[in-house]
């Protein structure tokens, strides 16, 4: 993209009142952005209102300093670090995917691979959602992650939306996978601030992880900072960019029950992961299901329904085969057989308390206390706020 065509596109995006629609009828009735600043009012008002033809033809007092501030941010990259990177709406390596939605955005922000970016901008091959909770339990953290982990190692790129939580567990699994091969990210982090910014701040360092081996996108120009309204409508480029969306942990209110809605909407397989009937991250899940989401347990319960490639572009990693995918549930042994022990089954996989523990197993206060520790070293038991702990299922 040349000056000229970068500063029509921006121009375009941040002219007030004139929304994603409104700019799509502008396009296809007169072609590239610099047609549509040279158009006067009266034909404008062909596609669009009066209103929206009179602020397109005045120039938008942010957009110089956002045409200066973008460029310098594109040809400002570290050359050791990741690239950054523009595609437009009317550029050939716009996702297909996304292009079909009902609400493509106009313009999209990446951060990754210089390699990547270069090639083709985005994935080749097929992409899954994994979307859930910010405040998970422990075992749906641990979910995200061994899901993520084995997904990937099958050849997917997980996609999600950077937010605490199973968000980060869903990228923090993928990038353990490290597959290497040549149009497969790890992880796609769809954000809902520009690039130039990182929200929440206790996921800087996973976006810089994501940047080196996935891609970091937005819609939103830099300097835009984390308003709540635009993290509802990231969701739909999540669901727009994923064959499928995995729904890990969810309250009845949770956003990711919107990523849900938008992928069944555009055709796109839904799964979700069954809790404990007591857990209110759970309920979300459920609702799913019995609105007709898959009921998965495992990663070959995901990849039954997609169509993935089956040439494997790297090794996979302990665990993440996807002949051989991790059991993750109710039924998934912890981890450690030899570790199954009478405590762990008294546990359960619900979150417990210590008069409930003592109730169970009638062991002394000071000898439970003793045994929770070791299962929590082991990694067989977390440690919930409250004084609650729970037992972890592990591929």
């Amino acid at each position: 993209m040349d000056r000229e065509e970068l500063a029509a596109w921006l121009r375009l995006t941040v002219t007030a009142g004139v929304g994603n629609g409104a700019a799509r009828r502008l396009l296809a009735c007169f072609g590239m952005p610099q047609a549509i600043f040279a158009q006067s009012a009266a034909a404008l008002q062909q596609c669009v209102s009066d209103a929206q033809a009179r602020a397109l033809c005045a120039v938008p007092p942010i957009w110089q300093a956002l045409l200066e501030k973008t460029e310098r941010w594109l040809s400002g990259a570290d050359p050791q670090g990741p690239a950054h990177a523009i595609v437009t709406l009317g550029d050939s390596r716009y996702p297909q995917t996304l292009l079909e939605t009902p609400d493509p955005p106009l313009l999209l922000y990446l951060m990754g691979p210089a390699h990547l970016l270069a090639q083709q901008a985005f994935p080749a091959g097929p992409c899954l959602a994994v979307v859930g909770s910010r405040n998970p339990s422990a075992q749906g953290a641990e979910n995200a992650r061994q899901f993520a982990r084995a997904l990937h190692g099958a050849g997917l790129s997980i996609v999600s939306g950077l937010a605490l939580g199973i968000d980060a567990a869903a990228h923090e699994g993928a990038l353990d996978a490290a597959l290497t091969g040549a149009g497969v990210a790890a992880t796609l982090a769809v954000v809902g601030t520009g690039l130039d910014q990182v929200y929440p701040r206790k996921n800087i360092d996973l976006a810089r992880r994501i940047a080196a081996s996935g891609l970091l996108i937005s819609e939103y120009p830099l300097g835009t900072p984390p308003l709540a309204a635009h993290f509802p409508k990231r969701n739909r480029i999540i669901a727009g960019l994923s064959q499928g969306c995995l729904v890990v942990e969810a309250a009845l209110a949770s956003g990711s029950l919107i990523t849900a809605r938008l992928s069944a909407e555009q055709g796109r397989e839904v799964f979700a992961i069954p809790g404990s009937i007591h857990a209110p991250q759970s309920r979300g899940c459920h609702a799913l299901i019995r609105q007709g989401a898959k009921l998965v347990e495992s990663a070959q319960d995901v990849l039954q329904e997609l169509v993935v490639p089956a040439r494997r572009v790297a090794a996979p990693v302990a665990g993440a085969d996807a002949d051989t995918p991790p059991t993750t549930g109710a039924d998934a042994p912890a981890a450690g057989a030899a570790m199954d022990t009478p405590l762990l089954a008294a546990l359960g996989f619900d979150p417990i308390g210590i008069d409930a523990l003592l109730a169970r197993t009638g062991m002394a206060t000071a000898a439970l206390q003793v045994a929770l520790l070791e299962l929590e070293l082991a990694g067989s038991v977390a440690r919930l706020p409250g004084g609650l702990f729970q037992r972890l299922a592990r591929g």
